[in-house]
């Protein structure tokens, strides 16, 4: 029974990736929750998510520049409590991060290239025991704060949650993610750091994105990327 209930663990894990994905889309600020895509960069990715670090698509997803200028940006103040909400529950496990970037100019003009992202929340394995590792994924709406020191200005805030119920082989973690246009207010003289590039943050082969969950149970989890600026 136990080699029947571990092979049916992994084959849910293979289970045809285009069931059940989820996209963040819609903003939360103040506590409302706006509109589909009204503040978020609309992609073409569907429901579908990003497998290739390599890529600029790791940015913001799919086809999300050419519809920025159709993105409103909201202000938001420095300190203050916002969040993505998804059309559905997540549910595959792994961990999630936030990181934001200064835009030179208009938040809609804004590509994110350059080493300009840094981190600002994340949210990795919430427990880890002989027999499983698990992650807080029975929500579809995420919240942190905004640093209280980060300077006022344009910037874009990415979400990211990174799948890793495949991630046993190069290329199987899965990142879903989103891209809000904020203009932050209120805020101080902080410097944000570290800063990375998107692409360029992860090679594909962290112990965070190459790991079998199911066998061996792994006995830590390191969430990927550079530490998280709190201000």
């Amino acid at each position: 029974m136990k080699f029947l209930s571990v092979a049916l663990i992994l084959s849910a894990a293979f289970v045809d990736q285009t069931l059940a994905h989820y996209r963040f889309l819609k903003f939360v600020s103040g506590g409302t929750v706006t509109g589909e895509y009204v503040n978020i960069r609309a992609n073409t990715n569907t429901n579908s998510p990003v497998t290739d670090v390599k890529s600029n698509d790791m940015r913001c997803n799919v086809g999300t520049l050419a519809n920025a200028a159709k993105a409103t940006t909201i202000s938001i103040a420095a300190g203050s409590t916002v969040g993505f909400v998804a059309d559905i529950p997540v549910f595959h496990p792994g961990p999630f991060t936030v990181y934001m970037a200064k835009a030179p100019a208009a938040a809609s003009a804004f590509d994110g290239s350059g080493s300009v992202w840094f981190k600002v929340w994340q949210k990795g394995a919430t427990s880890i025991t002989t027999s499983a590792i698990t992650f807080d994924t029975t929500s579809s709406q995420w919240t942190f704060t905004v640093p209280k020191s980060l300077p006022n200005g344009n910037y874009l805030i990415r979400m990211e949650h990174i799948a890793i119920h495949g991630a046993s082989t190069v290329g199987g973690a899965q990142f879903y993610i989103s891209c809000a246009q904020v203009t932050v207010t209120g805020g101080g003289s902080g410097s944000p750091s570290p800063k990375v590039a998107i692409p360029g943050v992860y090679t594909g082969n962290e112990p965070g994105l190459l790991i079998n969950i199911y066998w061996p149970i792994p006995t830590s989890y390191t969430v990927p990327g550079p530490a998280v600026w709190s201000g």
